[in-house]
Parts: C-alpha cells; structure tokens; sequence
C-alpha cells in the first residue's frame, strides 16, 4: 500500500511516498480503509517531539475516515463494512489502524472529507470546553487563532453550547468567513493587544473561557482579558515561544484556573475515556446538521506536501483535508 513518512530533523521536515506493507489489526483493533485524513499543524510543527528522535521516519497522520475492512480478535462492536472516522496513527495511507476503543461511526449525514477532520480536533475541543473548561451557555469564550483547525471547531463547539465567542486572527478576511458560523466578536491582531477590546465586549467582565492555539506571545494579554473564575487552555504554540510571563497577583486574585490539553503523553486508555461521552454529547450535533466540519481546503493523496505548504502558511480558515482514493 502507499503511506506517506516523514523525517523530522531539529530545522526541518521531509517527507516521502513509500510502499508499505499492509497493517495486520490487533486483537482490539480495526483495519480501515483509508478514505480521507486531516491534517493538524502540531504533526508538523518543530520541537513537539511527536516522531522520535531527530533523523528518524515515522509513518505520519493522526485522524481519518475509512471502511473498516478487518477487525481483531476482541472486537465486538464493529464489523467488516461499517464507515468509521477516528485517531489513526500513519493516517495518510491508503490503509490503517484504529483502536476499536477510539473509532466512531461515521454519521451520514457528512462526507467522507468533513468526517476525516472531526475525531482529533473536536475531541480536543470536547475536552477544553466541556471536560475541563466547564463551559456554560451564556457565557464568554475567547479563541486565540481561532480560524486554525482546532479553533474553528471550538467556535462551533461553543456556540452549540450556548457561549458568546470573541475570536482573534490577523486576517480580516478569514474572521469574515467565520462570522455564518456565529462568531460574535472579530478582533483582527497578531499581537497582544486584545485584552482592552476583550473587555470592553464583555461590560468589563472578561472571557470565561480562554483558548491559546497560539502560544507564549499571548499568555499574559489571556490573564489580562480573563475573567473571575476563569480557565484557560493551553493547546498550541505555533508562534513558537513556549514561555510566558504569569501574573500571579492576578492569578490569585482572579482565582484562575489554567491546564493543558495534549495527546502527547497519555496512555491508550487515557485517550479512549472520554469517547463514549463525546458521542453521546457531541455527535448528535452532527447527525443532526448544527454542527458542520469546517473543510477548508483539499487535496490530493500525491499532494500532501502542498496541503502541508498551505498548512504551515496558514492560509486555511477551518481543516485541511487529504483525499485518498482507491488504489
């Protein structure tokens, strides 16, 4: 089968089309056949230790839609033929595995293209707006870079949830793309001076609920525009600063609440957990048409180095999703 692998030195990336041996599926496992991927800047992103030791190849992609076209031993609650979408490590290939444990049906009411691109980000969204940020309806949610991948889908998210939502990123024009969406508040910045617009939105209040997809340049602005009682979620750096100054007379005053949310060192178990709850929370929004992928752009199976330019360009508002076609 064909796979897509990349080395990751300490300056760059390179990747390369192999043919692979076919992936036999373990006893709690499922083989799919790969239909789509998406794409997540942080498989790409220097530094983020997601493939080894510098120099070494790694079979790369992390979410995808497929059919499942072989099941292990243990599994019970899939068979052969169901459309299934979910984490795949190696998902840019034209097979892979999943963990029966983390795969989910496919709803019909979406492609295969907008299922591809649901499992990681919106899990990852579930867990910072629902699992840890506590989100209630009517309150303020306030996304650093929210036209990334992972800020589109908690924009969703949280107005399906009932929140207001400020979002920040320096294109005009792709804060405009989001406003269908529900976007309430478009601050067009690249830097960290967003809190005194922050407030004044929210009657002085601050945001509830902040997420930084963004990194070290915007944490002090975040205590600056949060609110009493607020949390604030760390899942990306792509500005490439990893420290921050930190208030802490503001976090003590403000009794704030700040976590992180990564895959990076979690077990197998500790990533299927909360699956269940996801489905039964969050797919119905799906099945149901309030809540619709954002699939910005698409490509090839041949061309993931241009999905990967676009990527890390930052020219997307929403996923970028990986065709993959029968072979």
């Amino acid at each position: 089968m064909k796979s897509h692998w990349m080395q990751m030195t300490e300056t760059d990336t390179f990747l390369e089309c192999r043919d692979t041996p076919m992936p036999e599926p373990g006893p709690q496992q499922l083989l799919v056949r790969m239909h789509a991927a998406g794409l997540n800047r942080g498989e790409f992103v220097l530094g983020h230790g997601l493939h080894g030791k510098p120099g070494s190849w790694k079979q790369i992609g992390g979410e995808g839609a497929g059919e499942v076209v072989g099941v292990g031993k243990d599994v019970n609650n899939f068979q052969i033929g169901d459309k299934v979408m979910g984490r795949c490590p190696g998902a840019f290939s034209e097979y892979g595995l999943m963990e029966a444990a983390e795969a989910m049906p496919k709803p019909d009411s979406l492609s295969w293209e907008e299922a591809a691109c649901l499992p990681l980000t919106f899990l990852v969204a579930y867990d910072m707006l629902v699992l840890q940020g506590r989100l209630k309806s009517g309150e303020w949610l306030l996304i650093n870079g929210v036209t990334s991948g992972v800020g589109v889908a908690s924009l969703q998210l949280g107005k399906a949830l009932g929140a207001k939502v400020i979002g920040t990123s320096g294109s005009a024009e792709k804060l405009e793309r989001l406003k269908p969406l529900g976007l309430d508040i478009a601050l067009q910045t690249r830097g960290a001076d967003f809190a005194r617009d922050v407030m004044a939105a929210t009657d002085q209040r601050g945001a509830d609920l902040i997420v930084n997809a963004v990194g070290g340049t915007v944490f002090a602005e975040n205590i600056r525009a949060a609110a009493f009682e607020a949390r604030l979620a760390i899942v990306g750096y792509v500005d490439g600063v990893l420290h921050g100054d930190l208030d802490l007379e503001a976090l003590h005053a403000k009794r704030l609440t700040i976590f992180g949310v990564s895959n990076k060192l979690r077990s197998k178990a500790q990533r299927a957990a909360a699956v269940p709850r996801f489905m039964a929370d969050v797919l119905p929004y799906f099945s149901t048409g309030k809540i619709r992928p954002q699939v910005d752009m698409e490509f090839d199976f041949a061309d993931l180095a241009k999905a990967k330019a676009c990527m890390e360009a930052g020219r997307h508002a929403g996923k970028i999703v990986l065709r993959i076609p029968s072979s």
